[in-house]
């Protein structure tokens, strides 16, 4: 197979044999024509993660761009003033007075998970542009869990057919280990049960649902099931699965959060370099 994938008027060159593709040529803050944009929406579903290299989008852009693929998803987390983060808002590493730190406010995206599992319609893609990069460091990693699935003994695969896990937003903020969920935010997101192995709407691939935000197996005595989810995310997320975007100034990246989990890496100065990207997501469906 050629290194080079041609999907007309689409090149995307395959960063490894099972994920991620990167694009060059494209314009992402000039509106979309319809071909295009389904070219973009194939080579996502082949590809699962598309990195868009030197691009320069405003907020209002981003927008534009997220809503070509579906409705933009709000965020239950609240700022640091108490209102709501906007649809387009920023992911970084910043204190409350703008300066880079080690302890950030929110944590979460430094642990592998799937944006917003704790939802009851989770999270079809997010788009995440680099705006301010570290010197060196500051990757995000991606684990495709389609073949982590497929790489299961078939006695495991029967063995967790079926199951049905809790996800929570507020246990997920207990585990790790940064601010804890308010009343408010606790109450507009209650936990969901969705299932252990998700079947991907379009493609038909079965893939592990699991990460940060699921909490315990319905069923199962909890530690039991906590167990049982650790060693399958452990499984997932083994080097063959993973790749790492290593940021460069301009990327846009759009993941599927459907059969990938993600975590952004803390290898590097945090107290002294900022890291800060522009984030927007698009609502999928319910999992099967």
């Amino acid at each position: 197979m050629s290194d080079d994938l041609t999907v007309a008027p689409l090149a995307a060159r395959p960063l490894s044999p099972g994920l991620g593709a990167e694009v060059r040529g494209v314009d992402l803050a000039q509106p979309l024509t319809p071909t295009l944009r389904d070219a973009i929406a194939r080579a996502f579903l082949e590809h699962r993660l598309l990195v868009f290299r030197d691009q320069q989008l405003t907020g209002e852009q981003q927008h534009a761009l997220t809503l070509q693929f579906g409705e933009i998803e709000g965020h239950v987390a609240r700022q640091a003033d108490g209102g709501r983060s906007p649809l387009v808002h920023i992911v970084h590493n910043l204190d409350e007075d703008g300066q880079p730190t080690a302890t950030p406010r929110d944590v979460g995206n430094y642990f592998w998970h799937t944006d917003k599992s704790y939802h009851a319609v989770p999270s079809l893609l997010t788009m995440l542009h680099a705006l301010e990069l570290p010197a060196d460091g500051g990757d995000t990693q991606f684990a495709n869990t389609a073949a982590g699935y497929a790489a299961l003994p078939t006695a495991v695969q029967g063995a967790i057919a079926g199951l049905q896990v809790v996800h929570s937003w507020e246990v997920s903020r207990r585990k790790a280990g940064g601010r804890l969920a308010s009343a408010e935010e606790a109450q507009e997101r209650p936990p969901v049960t969705h299932p252990l192995v998700r079947t991907h709407p379009d493609t038909g691939e079965r893939c592990l649902y699991l990460g940060l935000h699921a909490a315990h197996i319905v069923g199962l005595p909890e530690l039991e099931g906590v167990a049982l989810l650790e060693r399958l995310l452990v499984h997932t997320t083994r080097p063959e699965f993973v790749l790492a975007h290593k940021w460069r100034a301009g990327d846009l990246v759009m993941w599927d959060n459907r059969c990938l989990l993600h975590r952004a890496m803390r290898d590097y100065d945090m107290t002294g370099q900022r890291r800060i990207l522009q984030r927007t997501v698009v609502k999928g469906t319910a999992p099967f």
